[in-house]
């Protein structure tokens, strides 16, 4: 059983009076919909949708929320109610926050120039709920978004308030990795010592992560290919701090060119870290961590040129 004894009394009727209270009214984008910030989305998504260049190009419907962010300025506008409510959670011993997920609705495409408007409402606050994070309380706003006065989409935000579970970790455990309904089949690829690459079942392209949708057509079928496992090291960095019980620097986290033309980001072993350079051969591997881990990890391929000895 989990003690929940230091977190204090708290009611849910308290916190429920919250919802379809205003989380921020009136809001404003801080620049209007243009070009460079739609061709910096697409750059960093890999997204080369057509519709999203050319003289007369949309944004990605998916940039819904980027244009309501605040930046590194922070956001203004936030009502007394959100503000009370996060004190109240953080008052209570619920002071570690998570973002789980979002859900986006679009009515109208918006366009370089387009002037963003914005209000948010506090939709719903969970009752207590337990996850293997901790005990807390899941919060989902809801902003309905316009362009020039007009309806152009919705976006809810659910994150969760909580508070981090006692739980005594293994000395020199490592991290578990976060495995859901999108991901779940490359971890079950990886128990089987394969490397499974999604495959999109309209353009057929190869696509690493693992994601629902095809960023090239939009296709939401795919298939997976195995992996060679031959690659190479397109880039790499070595760690030294901050030092951590699982880990033991230095060692080099490598994004590997894949054979197949994708890239992962990995652990580059089989030689000293400060022996690792860009365009080194590696070869898939599979290194079990503990008991209950095991990942994949790319290993300098022997008798190549910055390869291991």
């Amino acid at each position: 059983m989990t003690d929940l004894s230091y977190l204090s009394n708290l009611s849910y009727e308290t916190l429920k009076a919250f919802e379809g209270r205003a989380a921020a009214t009136s809001g404003a984008g801080k620049d209007p919909v243009n070009e460079p910030m739609i061709r910096h989305w697409c750059e960093a998504m890999g997204d080369t949708n057509p519709l999203y260049a050319g003289a007369d190009p949309i944004a990605p419907p998916t940039m819904l929320q980027a244009w309501t962010m605040g930046g590194l300025s922070g956001h203004q506008g936030r009502s007394a109610a959100y503000d009370e409510l996060f004190a109240l959670l953080d008052g209570a011993g619920y002071t570690s926050v998570v973002a789980t997920d979002c859900e986006q609705e679009y009515q109208r495409a918006l366009r370089p120039g387009d002037e963003i408007t914005f209000d948010a409402v506090i939709e719903s606050v969970s009752e207590r709920k337990t996850t293997k994070l901790g005990t807390g309380h899941f919060v989902t706003t809801r902003m309905d978004v316009r362009a020039g006065g007009e309806p152009a989409g919705t976006h809810r935000f659910r994150i969760l308030k909580y508070a981090p579970a006692q739980r005594r970790r293994t000395k020199g455990e490592r991290p578990r990795p976060v495995i859901n309904r999108d991901n779940a089949g490359f971890w079950e690829g990886v128990a089987r010592h394969q490397l499974l690459i999604q495959r999109c079942g309209g353009c057929r392209a190869l696509r690493f992560p693992w994601l629902p949708g095809c960023n090239a057509c939009g296709s939401l079928v795919w298939d997976t290919v195995e992996a060679s496992g031959e690659g190479t090291v397109y880039s790499y960095v070595v760690m030294h701090h901050p030092p951590f019980p699982a880990f033991d620097p230095p060692y080099a986290v490598g994004l590997i060119d894949l054979a197949e033309g994708v890239r992962m980001v990995s652990n580059v072993v089989g030689v000293p870290s400060d022996k690792v350079r860009i365009g080194q051969p590696v070869r898939l591997a599979f290194q079990r961590v503990d008991a209950e881990l095991e990942l994949p990890v790319f290993r300098a391929v022997e008798g190549m040129p910055g390869g291991g000895v």
